[in-house]
């Protein structure tokens, strides 16, 4: 009896439990391995439907209700509307359920919407026709019914419908081009290969006779990692085991190029490919408006239970003698009298609450979110920030190559650059359906690759004399500057990697030599040297890098043949491995690059983008702190940030660097530096011209720094001192940065004792956790890829239209949502501090002072179209002003006009114009023979006036802040108030037959009958909105700020810098 099969059952449930759960069994064609090789059980995968969505018809309206009131504000007015329903309460629930139920629906409208749309790209993308090899023959079905083990056959130009793993191509040495730019941007030709012994199967019978099943990890994020291993059977024969790598797997999302078809295996659907598993919704980011909103609400909720207290206290205390029960019109059941005192008392602290609870503007949220959702657009829409080049605009969620060659060991340097690369030839005269390489009428071969640095390189040896061929049956053929082409056989491709910083090929030449050629940073190349004149390449390297070029090393060894196939047992003994492959590899790697002779070193130079250094100058006038954090190092970087203007010549540079701290210890070179720029912090005091101060640190000092020692403890914390450091230098660059040291230096300075607002920008894979931690992201959409653009808030197409973003679009848009936010606390003071008073002349009996209709209507209809388009369209000051004067920026930085005093003199704005609103109109109607025929106003009369004041004032206020008119202003401001006298001449003018009471009818017009109630209207208007016309007049002349001043063409003032803003460079070229 064979146990085989028990026995790998048993391993796999009981000892092999973390093998099972870390890795995962795929069966080609869903076909049984023999019965001796394993045990087969099938597993259950996920289908291959991408869902982007978050609803569904039957959990939206719970999913999203529940959503809705986990925001603090519909919280509150659903419990006031409770409250409203439960006890007898002064005004209708119709008064606080309508505009909750407005605000709730309007925003279920617009989430519904955005799910709808995605729902519907998710059935585009599901219902995608693909051929499915079923039989021997080719099947068409839709992608959402692949299952894991199917085997598809994919054309050129398709896309892939999920994570595949490459057969068999066209290309007769089963490689396939790839095109990720759906993926990171890439749009560059990407190569891929099929293993050598499923290479053959090149139809769909031959395909359909593969019995092999996969072994790999489970699914994970990382795009640019795979490990697993293939066995294929054969009759009568041992399996055959081959390694497996990213090389090998296709994702979902890109697409095949330059190739006719392949054949390929599902590994991953659905959510589990790794491009939905990257696609994982982000942390949500609060803003420092949101902020200031919460702390604004919480500042009115005590204010609104402060009312509802002192109102409930006043009133007991008003009834305490026996003779002031309550008013006549209001007098009290029994079952009210035999209420237990605290109770009755309860109650009448909920129905005061009720009354006062307008103060809470519901209507602001639903307000901002429409002004954020609609003021993107013109971010969208600007024409300035619209590149030709990509064909992109901004979005809102982002080289010239020169080389200079060494001299050393010329001929086999020169072979080395044509030989250590991953450079693919193509031939064909058409490419993506564009003519390239064509010359004099005839196709020509031209270079594609990932890296353009390997073209670049690739190219200039073509001009030197040696021109790369081809790759063609594992060879790479060579023409040299005798026109005698050379082989060499490729053995093995030692990938580049970021922690390596370098890059192998292990070749047999045509006289039976193996040669190892390596290219790389000078960091990792120099240690492994062992001949070679190092010293003078070391110096024009270093030359080189002062110069702002981007440097590479060249190296080689010589294999015995001994030491070859010692390589390739180690090689391979690594690839095999399931568990831990990348650190064997990387264990393997260490031991096979060295012992290298040096050959030579290469450089490249990386061109500032267009207007990149005035964009730095514009952002430093502007008072924004800039880091630089770049893979580069320091002598590069340093050059470009001199060449950008971030550091001038008269920049004294300060150094926190491995190499210093080596020299001393870091606690001492962090206390130096500390005094040098405390002692000029010190003469800048005493009017004494300031020195300019550059601060470089670089990965492994940084390190230092963050990491807690005892020392540190015992001396004080490093952290503090660098950033006390930090502060006192106009620019920071830290260099040779790993991606997540950058996201630590954003979060180090966002726990800083200022608690800037930080702007991090890139436009690489490697800046996404950087962008992703602070406050705003921006991704560039260029070169490097787009997975910084997808995962950013933003995304533009140059650095360049950066300046616009921020001196622009930043300024208005901050300008607007700030008057946004303290008008509706402002006109929601106005509005229930009359109600407030009004207690103090009803004996606190919670009677209303306005209407139901006006209690519902004033945020919903009266006032909330005016600030909306306030919000939108306003220009305080021209945009070519501040474009033309950076400076400008700074009046709004740090979160300037949503601080307190400017809130409190809101509020106290507001509680002014309350109380000239009610003590006006009371004055005048002391005179109860009010009207022209002797008739007295009644109380809704009163109110009535109080209320139409109240509109009229508070939509004055805002078109006195409005500056930039246009026939929507007028149109939107005058047509509001036009609405609110319709509207009460037919609310008041009519007797409607839905309502139990008609209260109002006839009010509003009795009102306007009266010639002292126009007299008194105009004059309370006209002295609510006195002081602050006179507050703005003083100030404008007295202490004007620099965007007054230019609004009067005047010189702007100098102010001391503010917001500290996170900058990032891309390893290859400048993009901050």
């Amino acid at each position: 009896m064979d146990f085989s099969v028990l026995r790998n059952l048993i391993s796999r449930y009981c000892a092999g439990e973390e093998y099972w759960v870390d890795s995962r069994t795929v069966y080609i064609g869903h076909k049984e391995p023999p019965p001796a090789a394993e045990a087969y059980i099938p597993q259950r995968y996920p289908d291959n439907r991408i869902v982007s969505s978050k609803y569904t018809l039957w959990n939206f309206i719970p999913k999203n209700l529940f959503e809705q009131f986990r925001r603090i504000a519909n919280f509150y007015f659903l419990l006031i509307f409770l409250v409203q329903l439960i006890i007898d309460t002064p005004t209708s629930p119709v008064t606080s359920g309508l505009p909750l139920f407005f605000v709730i629906t309007v925003t279920a409208i617009k989430q519904g919407y955005e799910d709808w749309l995605r729902h519907k790209a998710d059935c585009s993308i599901n219902e995608c026709p693909v051929d499915m090899v079923q039989q021997g023959t080719v099947v068409r079905t839709q992608s959402s019914k692949l299952r894991v083990g199917d085997v598809v056959m994919v054309r050129e130009d398709e896309t892939f419908p999920c994570d595949l793993l490459l057969l068999s191509s066209s290309h007769d040495d089963g490689t396939c081009y790839v095109t990720t730019t759906s993926l990171d941007g890439e749009s560059s030709h990407k190569t891929y290969y099929a293993v050598p012994d499923t290479m053959d199967f090149k139809t769909e019978q031959k395909v359909d006779s593969l019995h092999a099943t996969i072994e790999c990890e489970q699914p994970q994020p990382d795009l640019y990692k795979f490990v697993g291993r293939i066995n294929i059977y054969k009759e009568r024969e041992d399996p055959i085991a081959r390694s497996l790598g990213a090389e090998n797997l296709l994702l979902r999302g890109a697409t095949l190029k330059n190739t006719e078809h392949i054949y390929a295996v599902a590994i991953y659907t659905g959510m589990d490919t790794k491009m939905a598993l990257n696609y994982q919704s982000k942390s949500q980011k609060r803003s420092a408006v949101e902020k200031s909103m919460n702390a604004f609400l919480i500042v009115y909720l005590c204010i609104l239970i402060s009312k509802a207290v002192i109102n409930t206290v006043l009133k007991y205390a008003w009834q305490w003698s026996v003779d002031r029960d309550e008013p006549w019109y209001n007098h009290r059941t029994e079952i009210d009298r035999e209420r237990h005192v605290v109770i009755r008392a309860f109650t009448d602290f909920l129905a005061f609450m009720v009354l006062f609870n307008y103060i809470i503007p519901v209507s602001m949220y639903v307000t901002v979110e429409m002004q954020k959702f609609l003021g993107s657009y013109f971010i969208a829409w600007d024409k300035d920030m619209y590149d030709e080049e990509l064909g992109v605009g901004a979005q809102v969620n982002t080289s010239d190559l020169n080389e200079e060659l060494g001299q050393e060991h010329e001929d086999l340097f020169f072979r080395a650059l044509c030989l250590c690369h991953t450079v693919q030839v193509k031939e064909e005269e058409t490419v993506d359906s564009i003519k390239r390489g064509i010359h004099l009428g005839k196709p020509t071969s031209f270079y594609i690759s990932s890296s353009p640095d390997e073209v670049a390189l690739v190219e200039g040896m073509k001009r030197l004399g040696y021109t790369y061929l081809r790759l063609k049956d594992s060879h790479m053929e060579i023409l040299n500057k005798d026109d005698e082409i050379e082989r060499f056989e490729l053995l093995h491709v030692l990938n580049f990697d970021s922690v390596r910083r370098r890059m192998s090929v292990i070749v047999k030449s045509s006289s039976g030599e193996y040669l190892l050629f390596c290219k790389g940073a000078d960091t990792s190349i120099f240690p492994r040297v062992v001949s070679g004149k190092v010293e003078q390449v070391r110096a024009r390297v270093e030359q080189n890098a002062v110069e702002g070029l981007r440097t590479l090393c060249v190296a080689y060894r010589s294999l015995s043949p001994v030491e070859y196939e010692e390589t390739c047992h180690q090689l391979d003994d690594a690839k095999l491995a399931l568990q831990d492959r990348e650190q064997r590899l990387a264990q393997a790697y260490d031991l096979i690059e060295r012992d290298f002779t040096l050959l030579g070193a290469t450089a490249v130079e990386d061109r500032l983008q267009e207007k990149a250094a005035d964009t730095i100058e514009s952002l430093q006038k502007a008072g924004m702190k800039v880091w630089v954090l770049t893979g580069d190092k320091m002598e590069t970087a340093a050059a470009t940030c001199y060449a950008s203007k971030l550091f001038r010549r008269s920049t004294q540079i300060l150094e926190l660097t491995k190499k210093r701290t080596e020299e001393q210890s870091l606690h001492d070179v962090l206390f130096d530096l500390s005094r040098t720029v405390l002692r000029q912090r010190t003469l800048s005091g005493l009017s004494v011209e300031c020195q300019d101060y550059g601060l470089i640190i670089d990965g492994a000092t940084l390190s230092a720094v963050l990491k807690p020692s005892p020392e540190s403890s015992g001396s004080g914390n490093y952290r503090e001192i660098f950033l006390e450091i930090s502060r006192n230098c106009s620019a920071v660059l830290c260099c040779r940065m790993a991606p997540l040291q950058k996201a630590q230096i954003v979060k180090l300075i966002k726990a800083s004792k200022e608690h800037p607002i930080t702007l991090a920008i890139g436009d690489g894979a490697n800046d996404v956790s950087m962008i992703l931690e602070a406050h705003v992201g921006i991704g560039i959409m260029g070169k490097e890829g787009r997975q910084a653009a997808r995962n950013s808030d933003y995304a533009i197409p140059k650095f360049k239209h950066l300046k616009k973003m921020l001196l622009v679009h930043g300024h208005l848009y901050y300008v607007r949502i700030a008057e946004l936010v303290q008008y509706f606390f402002y006109k929601n003071v106005c509005f229930i501090f009359p109600q407030f008073l009004y207690q103090f002349f009803c004996g606190f009996s919670q009677q209303p002072l306005y209407d139901t209709a006006y209690l519902t209507l004033y945020n919903i209809s009266f006032t909330s179209l005016p600030i909306l388009l306030y919000s939108l369209i306003e220009k305080h000051i021209s945009i070519e002003t501040l474009k033309r004067d950076p400076t400008l920026y700074r009046d709004v930085a740090k979160n300037s006009l949503l601080r307190w005093p400017v809130f409190l003199y809101w509020t106290c704005l507001g509680l002014f114009n309350a109380c000239i609103f009610f003590f006006g109109a009371y004055f005048l109607f002391d005179n109860t023979t009010f009207t022209s025929n002797g008739q007295m106003f009644g109380n809704w009369t009163f109110g009535t006036l109080v209320f139409t004041v109240l509109v009229f004032t508070v939509t004055l206020k805002l078109a006195l802040d409005t500056h930039h008119w246009t026939w929507i202003n007028h149109f939107v401001i005058w047509g509001s108030l036009l609405f609110y006298v319709i509207f009460s001449l037919l609310w008041g003018g009519i007797i409607w037959p839905f309502l139990n009471y008609q209260r109002m009818y006839y009010v509003f017009m009795q009102m306007l009958s009266s010639g002292p109630a126009w007299l008194g209207i105009i004059l309370l208007i006209t002295i609510s909105l006195l002081p602050d016309v006179v507050k703005k007049v003083l100030c404008r002349t007295l202490w004007p700020t620099a965007t007054e001043r230019a609004q009067s063409n005047r010189p702007c003032l100098t102010v001391e810098l503010s917001t500290i803003f996170v900058l990032t460079q891309s390893d290859n070229r400048l993009s901050f």
